[in-house]
């Protein structure tokens, strides 16, 4: 299975960032939980949650997917970690999975990756971003690049992440009920 990591920042969206990393451990993965600047991280509803690594200490081997939740202010921490969009900039040259959801594709513009990319984002982000093609879709892919447009888009974010990771997903969302969801 593949190995990711998923960075938070103070801020982040809770529901982004734990329901992305529940769901791709179920489907089998390896997910680093990674803090920027801090081993715990409380997000933007004021839920503290203790990190694997912070981004100092991280080692960086291989890896597979960055995913980035977003969340204000997160994303905003997001975008303004120089070292966080050095390694955006690597990993995508190294043609690794790069997924950002809700307002954290203002780090994917920083790092210049959505040039040239369809991709979607919380409604109103897109005003900050001047690259690529929003969509305004739930979720967007193009190529390996990934993005999510909030919260009520992360389980398919993350089933989409999986796949793009060669996970079948199916029996993961019947288990999980998703199927049912779409029913309605």
């Amino acid at each position: 299975m593949a190995n990711v990591v998923v960075f938070f920042a103070q801020g982040f969206e809770e529901i982004e960032g734990l329901a992305t990393v529940d769901i791709l451990r179920r489907a089998g993965h390896t997910v680093h939980t990674v803090g920027l600047g801090s081993e715990v991280i409380t997000g933007s509803h004021h839920i503290p949650v203790k990190m694997d690594d912070v981004l100092d200490t991280f080692y960086w081997a291989d890896i597979d997917a960055l995913v980035l939740p977003g969340g204000l202010p997160g994303a905003t921490h997001l975008r303004d970690d120089e070292f966080l969009i050095k390694k955006l900039k690597e990993y995508s040259k190294k043609g690794k999975i790069i997924a950002a959801i809700c307002a954290a594709p203002i780090a994917l513009h920083r790092a210049g990756l959505l040039k040239g990319k369809k991709y979607t984002c919380y409604p109103g982000v897109e005003k900050d971003i001047n690259q690529g093609t929003y969509t305004g879709q739930l979720v967007e892919t193009d190529g390996k690049l990934i993005t999510g447009c909030g919260p009520a888009a992360t389980f398919e974010f993350a089933y989409t992440i999986a796949e793009a990771l060669g996970t079948e997903t199916s029996a993961l969302r019947e288990g999980m009920q998703y199927n049912k969801l779409l029913k309605k």
